[in-house]
């Protein structure tokens, strides 16, 4: 069953709508999954019924309700694109990560004994941040833009979180990437996965940006890891 859902902000005063996929029966656990800087459109709708469908509840809040609410934007529309490019420069992702916050107390008030995320892009950022800076009990993030500016918060992560890193990521150069692995290469709680060659984008569900291949061995790693650790 999906459905749209507002869910109250952590101080009560507005209110956050995520389009919601709920299993058959009583879920394993919850799973946020973060958008890109496209809205919750389609791809991220049909990421979240696969989760509904492997028995995840599985929420997708509008990151952007603040100033484009209900935005859906197509990554292979060059007007649209640019678009998306700026809502990324509007968007505070310092206020933001207390959205995805908002959204775990809504799952966990829902049932959910354990919830976790899965963030791509903008998302992948915010699932970093999560990790950093709240108490999810897992996080993953594919492609995620600016992680290597906030390096100095992987001291506060506590709980397991996994990075997909495409080393030819047109938006994450060679110098982030290499922070980001000197940086978290030895820290306990965080796994990172390099993708030889392939570019930002890679696990889209659909369109121009697809990598099949990579796409599905990241998935299947999300997979694995999320259900070992939201068990």
């Amino acid at each position: 069953m999906t459905e749209t859902v507002q869910i109250p902000t952590l101080d009560g005063t507005a209110t956050i709508p995520a389009y919601v996929a709920r299993p058959t029966g009583k879920p394993k656990a919850a799973i946020i999954v973060i958008p890109e800087i496209f809205g919750v459109n389609s791809g991220i709708r049909q990421k979240c019924d696969k989760w509904a469908a492997a028995g995840y509840l599985a929420v997708a809040p509008d990151i952007f309700w603040r100033f484009a609410p209900g935005v859906e934007l197509n990554p292979d529309v060059p007007d649209e694109l640019q678009e998306a490019f700026g809502y990324f420069q509007q968007y505070d992702p310092n206020g933001g990560v207390y959205d995805i916050e908002a959204a775990i107390h809504w799952a966990r008030r829902e049932g959910a004994a354990k919830v976790g995320c899965a963030g791509y892009c903008l998302g992948g950022r915010l699932a970093y941040m999560a990790a950093a800076r709240t108490d999810i009990d897992a996080s993953v993030g594919y492609y995620g833009v600016m992680i290597d500016t906030m390096l100095n918060e992987a001291h506060a992560i506590a709980n397991p979180l996994m990075l997909h890193i495409p080393t030819a990521d047109h938006f994450v150069g060679p110098e982030a990437q290499a922070a980001i692995h000197a940086a978290l290469d030895g820290h306990p709680k965080v796994t990172l996965h390099d993708y030889l060659g392939e570019d930002h984008g890679f696990a889209a569900e659909m369109g121009d940006r697809r990598s099949e291949e990579a796409a599905v061995l990241a998935d299947s790693r999300t997979a694995a890891f999320l259900a070992e650790h939201l068990a």
